[in-house]
């Protein structure tokens, strides 16, 4: 009463299941490998070992795989190359802080910031930047010999 044709056919649909998911897993995990050869990585064979391995650890190192693979670019290499405008050696780094530092000191000496934060960092207060007492009058937080004070040093200045 069973066709026994029905019954080889659907033992060979089940085969051909299992042999279609088989090497689809493996042709999942072989993705990162053939991303790191289509890009030359360095490290082309340790991703197609390392996909192996997480074919039989449950798929657990597979995205990272794919990042690792992905990470590599074959034109700039992993993105760290040299970008313009930065200095190449580190003499010309030194170069570029020296040049910096002048520049500051320039600008600091045209503001007249650097005399004004080495009295504040020697504990005399600022008149330009002191809050106002408690009766709340800013004319009176400058004292004379505050002023006295800011003319010596605009006079050793010059």
């Amino acid at each position: 009463m069973e066709d026994p044709f029905l019954n080889y056919f659907a033992l060979g649909l089940l085969f051909f299941v299992v042999i279609v998911l088989v090497y689809g897993m493996i042709a999942i995990h072989d993705i990162p490998a053939r991303i790191a050869h289509a890009r030359h990585h360095p490290h082309a064979d340790a991703i197609h070992a390392a996909g192996w391995i997480s074919l039989f650890l449950l798929h657990v190192l597979w995205p990272f795989l794919w990042i690792w693979a992905m990470m590599y670019q074959p034109d700039r290499g992993w993105g760290f190359a040299h970008e313009p405008g930065e200095p190449t050696s580190p003499e010309e780094a030194m170069a570029e802080l020296q040049e910096l530092r002048h520049r500051m000191a320039a600008i600091e000496a045209k503001l007249e910031i650097g005399d004004r934060a080495a009295q504040f960092s020697k504990g005399k207060p600022r008149a330009a930047v002191e809050s106002p007492g408690p009766s709340g009058s800013a004319a009176g937080a400058s004292t004379p010999a505050t002023e006295e004070a800011d003319a010596k040093s605009r006079g050793a200045r010059r």
